[in-house]
This record gives C-alpha cells, structure tokens and sequence, in this order.
C-alpha cells in the first residue's frame, strides 16, 4: 500500500493529465441574464461522468454527457459545461440551438495518471414573449475519481468503496487542493487581493452540498449574480482569456476558477490563472436592489 501512494504521490504532485487533442473554438455571444420566469423550469437538468476501458494507446477514457429539456421551447437553449482534471480545465461544451426545449451534448477525453474528474454545467433557456424577455436557469454536475496505476487495476468511484480507494482520494484531493490554493493566492497576491474580506468558493464548489453558495443573498439577487457570473464566464473564460497584453488565449489548462464574494455584498470577483501562468482576475458588481 505504501508503494501504492507513493506511486500515486508523485503522479499527482507533478499533475501530469495526457489529454488527446481537445478542439477550442470560440463562439457566438448568446447567454444573457434576463430575470427569471419563475412559472419555467427543467424536466431535466443532468451531468454524468462515465470511465471506459483503456485503449492501445494505454490511455483511458472518461464519457462526459449533459442533458437538458426545458418544460416548453426557448428562444435559445444552451448548456454550457467545464470539465476539469487534477484542477485544470480539459474540456468544454457551449453548443446552442433555437426554438428547442431540449439539449443533449457529448464528449470523450483520453487520460492517463490517476486522476480527479470534475464537471459543472450552466444549463439556460432565454424565453420571448411578445416584447417580454426573461430567462430560466439551473446547475447540474458531477465528479468522478479515477485510478490508474499499475499496481492495481484501473478503477473509478465517487464515494470509495474500502480502505484502499480511501487512501487513494485522500491523497489525490490533498495534492489538487494543494496545488489550487497556491495558484488562487498567487493571483490574489498579484492583485493585492485581501481574501479575508471575501468569502470563497472553488467553481465546481457551486453545487456542494458543504457550501451554500451566497447563502447572504435574497433569492432573487442570487439568483441574478449567478446568472451575471455565467455571463461573465462564458465571454471572458470560454469564449477566451484576455491577457495583460491583449492577447485572447484559449481556457483550456488554465486552473478552475475561485468565486469570491465581498463580504459587504458589493461585488465579487472570479480568480484564475491561465496555462502559462499568467494571474487573472475578474470583477463582477452587485447591484444594491
């Protein structure tokens, strides 16, 4: 068992994830915050991670599915979906359609080294109605552990099945924790972030059930701040990253956002670094009512 960690150790530590190519292309502009109707919502609203056998390659598989289906057809649906491994953004999905109810999206990455898959979708819907624009929205996700080592067969799990599997997502959440919190102090420390006048919470931490995400927020403003915060997400992180410099760089490899909200109510803002490194930040008001 010791070797068994320590093999694990290092893998993660290093945080080493061969991802076959992944296609990024940016996209047309649609999510938009428009208040919610409250009488719409979602039949469905699913996100499943999902490990295949290995390939000749040596390379594993992980199947990343989202549905959705709107109770009645929208102006625009689209689901729109981060996939991270070990803390570092892999994989994307964003596809709309019009005058549909419904959305069904699939992608494959190809992975090796034990790894922790996390996934988090926006599913949105922008309604007409005569002049009348509103929108509905909802959170779906999921998170799977992967191990692959040669000491033990490839295995998946969520929630660990005996001591060993245990002793494998202690270590792996250790490491990709360790290694978040470093890159998210860094851009703090570069933008002379305090983070004690914030509440934090990891992206993917938006649907834990440990973290009641703006819990100090009304409903209806939460629910405005979560759909402004997508917005912003979607233009200034799938759509591309914008640099210091101007330059417009792909999200993929960079680390999974860190939500902070102000402890005064006043604004949030999004921290992250892209995959050379570079510390960003973004800024997001709240407005007082």
């Amino acid at each position: 068992m010791k070797k068994l960690l320590f093999g694990l150790l290092i893998g993660v530590s290093i945080l080493i994830l061969i991802v076959n190519k992944v296609n990024w292309k940016p996209a047309v502009e649609t999510i938009t915050f428009f208040p919610i109707d409250p009488s719409a919502s979602f039949r469905t609203a699913n996100t499943s991670l999902t490990l295949t056998s290995k390939n000749p390659a040596k390379q594993y598989e992980v199947d990343w599915k989202i549905q959705s289906d709107l109770d009645r057809k929208a102006y625009i649906r689209q689901d729109l979906g981060f996939l991270f491994a070990n803390g570092k953004l892999i994989a994307t999905v964003g596809d709309w359609k019009q005058n549909t109810s419904k959305s069904i999206q699939q992608q494959t990455v190809k992975a090796n080294d034990s790894s922790l898959f996390q996934a988090i979708i926006f599913h949105y819907a922008e309604l007409h109605q005569k002049d009348v624009i509103t929108s509905a929205q909802q959170l779906s996700g999921d998170y799977l552990y992967v191990i692959d080592s040669t000491m033990s067969p490839l295995q998946s799990f969520r929630t660990p099945f005996d001591k060993d599997s245990a002793d494998w997502k202690k270590v792996i959440d250790k490491e990709v924790t360790k290694e978040l919190q470093e890159s998210w102090r860094k851009a703090a420390k570069f933008h002379s972030i305090n983070l004690s006048s914030y509440d934090s919470i990891p992206l993917t931490d938006l649907l834990s059930g440990k973290k009641n995400a703006f819990q100090s927020l009304p409903k209806r403003k939460k629910q405005r701040v979560l759909g402004n915060l997508w917005e912003g997400l979607y233009k200034n992180y799938f759509l591309g990253i914008k640099k210091a410099n101007g330059k417009m760089v792909s999200p993929i490899n960079s680390t999974m956002p860190l939500i902070l909200l102000a402890k005064d109510n006043t604004h949030l803002l999004v921290l992250f670094e892209t995959s050379d490194g570079e510390p960003i930040v973004l800024r997001q008001a709240i407005p007082a009512s």
